[in-house]
């Protein structure tokens, strides 16, 4: 076994061999690579594997958690790189961690769940002003207001569509002042989910007779706050249960998994970021769901949270 708790040397091993088994099938979700060139000596499987290992066990820095690695996770892994090959992978690594999520969350039976969640919260890029005009993320990301930490910030939204247990239904990073509707409309209609019988629970920022014509075209329910001058809307009476879930899963991705300290400086390297993040989380919802486990399905506690 290796040095890291029973709970995490089980999940770590069902996700390699789930892994390595769907790259068989899906070998057009690795990295395209020369025709002709050294093949890695850490297969796919064994960086995905690696990197969920790394947010589980809570390291922001790539530096200490490869010398964790080197000292702790020698007995699996024949060959672990240096920091400078892992970062270079993982930053290439986006559209394989992106199917890796789809494949793990349509095998979660939440998958099917008929209640929908969906806010966005802000991810900071940087704080100084010669950041956001020299960065390489300037122009996606951008200046914003967070209304609920009453404070702006730089850099971008994450928009979540989660299902009560809080697993991802469809995501994306967008710009600070995208709207948010049309985020969820275009998540909705890329994210590969049916959403016909769907509910929807929405904060007051969702509000657009536009936007709920569209969601009721799809077949979809919208529950959102209603305004004084409105009569009271059909499940008003779920909303604060149901928006204090979406608080949660959004402070599971930046607190617990670190969101906030992503340190991506780059597209690439956020992309790669958020997406570890997010399939630590569809991991540890798809191995509560998929070997009966007691308590919360989202909780992290058992892998060493």
């Amino acid at each position: 076994t290796m040095s890291m708790n029973p709970d995490l040397d089980t999940l770590a091993t069902r996700l390699y061999v789930t892994i390595d088994d769907a790259l068989i099938d899906h070998p057009e979700w690795a990295p395209e690579r020369p025709a002709i060139g050294i093949a890695p000596k850490l297969s796919d499987a064994e960086l995905v594997t690696l990197a969920v290992i790394q947010a589980l066990l809570g390291f922001t820095s790539e530096a200490q958690f490869i010398r964790h690695a080197h000292t702790h996770l020698r007995p699996w892994f024949t060959y672990l790189p240096d920091r400078p090959g892992y970062n270079k992978r993982l930053r290439h690594s986006g559209q394989l961690l992106h199917h890796v999520i789809a494949h793990l969350a349509r095998q979660c039976p939440s998958w099917n769940d008929d209640l929908w969640l969906v806010d966005s919260t802000p991810v900071e890029c940087g704080r100084s002003r010669e950041t956001a005009k020299r960065s390489d993320l300037a122009g996606w990301a951008t200046y914003g207001y967070c209304a609920s930490h009453s404070r702006f910030f730089w850099g971008l939204r994450l928009h979540l569509i989660p299902t009560p247990s809080g697993l991802p239904v469809a995501y994306a990073l967008a710009g600070a002042k995208t709207d948010e509707r049309d985020t969820c409309l275009d998540m909705i209609a890329f994210g590969g989910a049916d959403p016909v019988g769907q509910t929807l629970i929405a904060d007051k920022g969702y509000r657009r007779a536009s936007f709920e014509t569209e969601l009721n075209r799809a077949g979809i329910t919208l529950i959102r706050p209603n305004l004084k001058s409105e009569a009271d809307r059909p499940g008003r009476r779920y909303l604060r249960a149901f928006r204090q879930i979406i608080e949660s899963v959004n402070q599971t991705l930046k607190a617990q998994l670190d969101l906030e300290r992503h340190g991506g400086r780059t597209r690439p390297g956020v992309a790669a970021r958020f997406h570890q993040r997010s399939l630590a989380l569809t991991a540890a919802i798809w191995n509560h769901d998929t070997t009966n486990r007691a308590g919360p399905a989202r909780s992290l506690t058992p892998y060493d949270h």
